[in-house]
């Protein structure tokens, strides 16, 4: 009877850890399915040139992941988000352990906005402020320090002057 009765426990203690299990399974296959693809781009600022490294979030899944969980970026990497259209987006920082700035590019490669800093981890809604096509996430600080400003532009093939 013992023997049954440990079973019976172990079943149990199966049963409740089973959902923890798998949420933390589905969390490490979530991470590891998403592969981005790779590109570069120029941002055209004061006359010159600065390229960058970019990781491209084309669809929701990709968007949604964005640079959450990563604990540090390249100094000229980042991330371009394509929405495909010129709307209003908005972005928060989620699970997100960096601080960014993000972008926000219309259709024909212009700057329209700069959000500088986002916080770490933060839920707030950070607004594009106009439609835009894209957003390019940076680390946090660097659109200031490189001089970056909106009405720049920035030339990629997403919006067809690369």
């Amino acid at each position: 009877m013992a023997s049954i009765a440990s079973r019976g426990r172990l079943s149990r203690r199966a049963l409740f850890a089973a959902p923890a299990f798998l949420a933390a399974g589905a969390a490490c296959a979530q991470s590891s399915e998403i592969t981005f693809k790779k590109s570069s781009l120029v941002v055209v600022t004061g006359g010159r040139e600065i390229k960058f490294d970019v990781e491209l979030a084309l669809n929701d899944a990709e968007r949604s992941r964005g640079l959450m969980y990563r604990d540090k970026m390249g100094a000229y990497d980042g991330m371009l988000f394509d929405f495909y259209q010129d709307a209003p987006v908005s972005f928060w920082m989620k699970n997100t352990l960096i601080p960014l700035d993000m972008l926000f590019i219309a259709g024909d490669g212009t700057i329209k906005h700069i959000h500088s800093n986002a916080t770490p981890l933060s839920t707030e809604s950070i607004p594009s402020q106009f439609p835009v096509r894209a957003v390019l996430e940076i680390n946090g600080g660097t659109a200031k320090l490189l001089g970056i400003k909106p009405g720049d532009k920035v030339r990629h093939p997403i919006f067809g002057n690369a």
